[in-house]
């Protein structure tokens, strides 16, 4: 399998250049106004933890 691999890298090269290339180009025609917007909430949840350190006679009690 890896000698396979090794005898077509350069046509894999060429394929990966080739599809990046298309799809850099079909990305780029897209309009500015059709592409999706995203609504920002800015109420983000805020989560305190607190807790005490156990001793080391609780942790060996574990």
């Amino acid at each position: 399998m890896k000698n396979l691999i090794l005898k077509n890298m350069e046509a894999l090269f060429i394929a990966s250049l080739l599809i990046a290339g298309t799809t850099s180009f079909a990305a780029a025609k897209i309009p500015h106004f059709k592409s999706g917007t995203v609504q920002v909430d800015n109420n983000l949840h805020t989560v305190t933890v607190t807790a005490k350190r156990l001793t080391a006679a609780e942790k060996a009690a574990d």
